[in-house]
């Protein structure tokens, strides 16, 4: 009976447990999924298995449509007040303001759309990674069918240089290698055996008896049964978490809805105050209205109407736009793409960096660190594939100082290299300016790369020792063996004179074991018990640190073994050392981990590597201290989510983990309040990165699905970019602020003033009209607001805990200070006010002119608060006015359009200004300067208290 826990059933089917495949044998799975390895499925079993499972697809859940989106940018509570007081405008006749404001809530609403509308593509990169077309045994024949087709039992046939097409039990497997990166983040090729029965809690990247959708066959050959299609693949699974995971409104927008929700309550009150109090200044006002005479409302409307235009921001979200595109433009420079505009900002609030180990942590190049051969010990620098380093023996390394070793004076080191070049199947190549990659398997590119550090090039060994047969790696042996034609005469390190000579590499315990005899100096020597017992001590201290080991040995031979003689010929090996590396962390890493700690955000290594060599990158990059706790997968998989969330505080270190184990770790680390940065750059990576506040992919190793599903893109794939990145995330919270504060200062006095107009001027109407707002709101509060967007970093901006994502926008004294200089603000606003109404007739210009007097004051008074604003604490004499230009430029611009709306007719005319005399614009800017000389008093006040404090 069919039961694929693979396969997605129909709605009518009971649900199956999962099978186990990797648990079965071979014969045993193909007995379950009733299918035949030499004739395969019938056409009756595949349309019956078709119906069942349908097609072998990614299935893609809807999303929403354009229309949603867009209308959703219209439902923000200040956008819904905006139009309301459009469309009052309208109706009052004042058609030129009610278009102004609608044009602004269009535009702030196509801001927000085109920042949401960015389809995610992360399914879409998914389904590139299954083969079109795949080779088949149907009905006694092969056939190649589309890779749509397959169902569960299907016979499929792979080679290398193809992808797999659906999850699959191996039914044969010779020499076959496939490349998991994709699903497991491993880099390293995994040896494949169809024989392997392998335990129940096998993890992904240990289950080498099967084989995985997406992933790509390297080497040799093979046969599979497939086990699971569609939705029920690897593939599958992690398209379904993909799907599952929910967008979260960022800090910032939470920041902006509260601030939209606080201003248009606030607005709403007073507006009512000033109605209420305006109408019981009229006569029988009240009386009046109950009775259909609504003149007593119509001041009051007029008056309401400036308010709400007043207290709305309108140039805030264009201002926040250009701000976060200016910091993408900083990020850039340093390495960091954003994909998504908010990541900016968001990346300021992180505390919990959740990194992959291959290629972020580490260089993603296997690199040769120590070198065992029968007399001595050498630690081997240098990094990455570039064949340039130094041998130094250990012992002359504490002697000496470190004086380098001549690898081809020491014949047991030469001969170890030897073998290192024969027994390999890579090539390194180089690109100018001497930038090294290989070509093949990493860890025998390392081994070319190590014999370069001496000068053996793979071409010239070639020419010495012709390779003339080989026995070939299998996970059964665990080992190959390279016989070579010593056509040359060139000396050899090795004291032998056979017209061949076979060098073997492998396992250090089972190429030991075939050893009776040892190189010491220029001799072949018996091997004593006590050196093997060194040897095995050697391997078992670099595999308790995470280093892999490989053992070689050479065979003398007189004449070219058979093809399948390799068990008899592989004995009575000559033993030549052992060779340890590592994927070695980046250079960079370990000072930025140091900065990350600093600046009071936790890193945490999750890999689906080795527990060992995880644990020892960690320790030596300062993640986590010698001797401290990590988790593996299947420790992991024992645990509920409520016992993680316990753990997940104290452990810094998970291995060989799944993708769902990865999801469940950012989940615990959010529930417990972590801001989360997560990344990856394989496709189990993608839903963890989608799940986490930040989503970071790798931009050279990455794959499209983990690049889709992240927020930010990691030019460089280094760890040390997320520290920059993070730094980058603070200064653009710290300037929004910063132009916040400007902003909503100046606009709580442009509320304070209109406010005051019809309650302390007799006879006098709204001083401010709403196209006079927008024009302060946008222009005078914009240009310089943007350049306060570009007020660079402070000295402390990375030796700091970072602010609760959670805190409110007007945390940390910012809805005290709007309130306080708004009132400032006002105050002056007011009192010139009424010194310009009252001495109205007296300077010879319009009567009206009193109100352009303080429409010009509040511009001009921004301009002194955006000089005084660039530091809390510093005065403006204090700091030095180039070290951000653009305010200067700002300022000296917007001061100078203002003038030319007061003076240049056509301007004049639209914006209803009226021409000043010299004495009332004097007047104008005595009182805007008190504006600068007020809050450059509140520093020297500040200052003087925190001395007295201290002293």
């Amino acid at each position: 009976m069919v039961s694929p826990s693979s396969a997605t059933e129909s709605p009518s089917s009971p649900p199956t447990p999962p099978t186990l495949w990797h648990s079965l044998s071979a014969e045993k799975a193909l007995v379950l999924l009733e299918s035949d390895p030499e004739q395969g499925l019938s056409a009756a079993q595949i349309q019956e298995r078709t119906d069942r499972f349908g097609p072998n697809e990614l299935e893609e859940k809807a999303g929403r449509s354009s229309w949603s989106i867009l209308l959703d940018q219209f439902t923000n509570i200040m956008l819904i007040m905006l139009l309301a007081v459009a469309v009052v405008s309208a109706l009052l006749g004042s058609v030129k303001d009610a278009i102004a404001i609608l044009v602004i809530v269009g535009i702030n609403g196509l801001l927000g759309y085109l920042q949401e509308s960015r389809a995610e593509k992360a399914l879409a990169a998914l389904k590139k990674l299954s083969s079109p077309v795949v080779r088949v045994q149907r009905s006694g024949k092969t056939d190649e069918v589309p890779a749509q087709l397959l169902v569960p039992g299907d016979i499929v046939f792979l080679e290398a240089g193809g992808q797999v097409s659906a999850d699959g039990r191996l039914l044969e497997a010779a020499n076959m290698r496939i490349r998991e990166a994709a699903l497991t983040g491993e880099a390293q090729a995994v040896t494949k055996s169809a024989a392997a029965v392998l335990a129940n809690d096998a993890s992904l990247g240990d289950r080498t008896n099967m084989v995985f959708q997406g992933t790509e066959v390297l080497q040799g050959r093979g046969t599979m049964v497939v086990t699971s299609t569609g939705m029920s693949t690897e593939l599958g699974r992690v398209a379904t978490l993909l799907q599952g995971v929910e967008s979260e409104p960022t800090p910032l927008q939470r920041r902006m809805s509260q601030l939209g929700n606080v201003l248009v309550s606030g607005a709403l009150i007073l507006v009512a105050i000033v109605v209420v109090v305006s109408v019981l200044q009229v006569p029988d006002g009240f009386a009046r209205i109950f009775r259909g005479d609504l003149t007593p409302l119509q001041e009051p409307l007029q008056v309401s109407l400036s308010m709400a235009v007043a207290v709305v921001p309108e140039g805030l979200p264009a201002v926040i736009t250009v701000a976060l595109a200016l910091g993408t433009q900083r990020m850039v420079r340093r390495n960091a793409l954003i994909r998504k505009l908010p990541a900016v900002e968001t990346l300021g609030s992180v505390t919990t960096i959740c990194s992959d180990k291959t290629g972020t942590l580490t260089q993603n190049k296997m690199v040769v660190q120590k070198v065992h051969t029968a007399s001595t010990t050498f630690d081997v620098s240098g990094s990455g594939y570039t064949p340039e380093g130094q041998f130094q023996k250990v012992e002359a390394a504490q002697a000496n100082g470190g004086q380098a070793v001549e690898a081809k004076t020491d014949p047991e080191l030469h001969s170890l290299l030897l073998a290192c070049v024969v027994c390999n199947d890579a090539v390194l190549k180089s690109e100018p300016p001497n930038i090294w990659s290989v070509v093949g398997d990493p860890t025998e590119g390392a081994l070319l790369t190590l014999a370069g550090k001496a000068q053996l090039d793979k071409s010239h060994v070639g020419q010495q020792l012709h390779r003339a047969a080989e026995f070939p790696f299998s996970s059964d042996r665990k080992r190959m063996s390279v016989i070579c034609d010593r056509k040359s005469e060139a000396a050899l390190p090795l004291p032998v004179q056979t017209p061949y000579l076979m060098f073997t590499k492998g396992s250090p315990e089972l190429v030991l074991e075939r050893c009776n005899r040892i190189l010491v100096g220029q001799q072949l020597v018996p091997i004593q018990e006590a050196q093997r017992r060194q040897v095995l001590q050697q391997n078992e201290d670099l595999a308790g640190r995470g280093i892999r080991v490989l053992g070689f040995a050479a065979r003398e031979l007189e004449t070219l073994p058979a093809e399948d003689s390799d068990e008899t010929t592989e004995q009575g090996l000559v033993w030549l050392g052992l060779v340890g590396m590592l994927d070695a962390p980046r250079p960079e890493v370990r000072d930025a981990v140091a900065r990350c700690r600093q600046a009071g955000i936790r890193p945490v290594m999750i890999t689906g590597d080795h527990q060992l060599t995880a644990v020892a990158i960690a320790t030596d990059l300062g993640i986590v201290q010698e001797g401290a706790q990590s988790l593996g997968g299947k420790e992991l998989e024992r645990l509920s989510q409520s016992e993680l969330e316990n753990t997940v505080e104290e452990v810094s270190v998970y291995a060989r983990v799944s993708p769902e184990h990865k999801l469940r770790i950012v989940r615990a680390l959010q529930k417990n309040g972590e801001f989360v940065a997560m990344t990856g750059d394989g496709v189990n990576d993608a839903p963890a990165i989608k799940q986490a506040d930040i989503g970071i992919a790798m931009g050279i190793t990455g794959t499209d699905v983990s690049k889709e599903a992240s927020d930010m893109v990691l030019l460089d794939d280094n760890f040390a970019t997320i520290v920059a990145a993070t730094e980058e995330g603070r200064v653009v919270y710290s300037n929004i602020r910063r132009f916040i504060k400007y902003i909503l200062g100046s606009n709580i006095g442009e509320v304070l003033t209109i406010a005051a107009a019809p309650i302390l001027l007799a006879g006098g109407s709204v001083p401010l009209t709403p196209l006079q707002i927008l024009w302060m709101n946008l222009v005078t509060d914009g240009l310089p607001a943007l350049a306060l967007a570009v007020e660079p970093a402070g000295p402390n901006v990375m030796r700091r805990p970072p602010f609760s994502p959670k805190e409110s926008i007007f945390a940390r004294g910012l809805g005290l200070y709007m309130i306080r200089i708004g009132i400032i603000f006002g105050i002056l606003s007011i009192i010139l006010m009424q010194i310009a109404f009252n001495f109205r007739n007296e300077f010879g210009t319009d009567p009206d002119s009193w109100k352009t007097m303080v429409f010009t004051t509040l511009c001009l008074a921004q301009m002194g608060h955006a000089l005084a604003i660039r530091s809390n604490s510093l005065l403006t004499m204090e700091m030095n006015p180039f070290s951000n230009p653009y305010v200067l430029g700002a300022v000296s611009v917007t001061s100078l359009l203002q003038l030319a709306l007061i003076y240049v007719e056509p301007l004049r005319s639209f914006f209803g200004t009226h021409v000043l005399s010299l004495t009332q614009l004097g007047i104008c800017i005595g009182f805007s300067a008190l504006m600068f000389v007020w809050i450059e008093g509140e520093k020297l006040f500040i200052r003087l208290v925190k001395g007295r404090q201290e002293g």
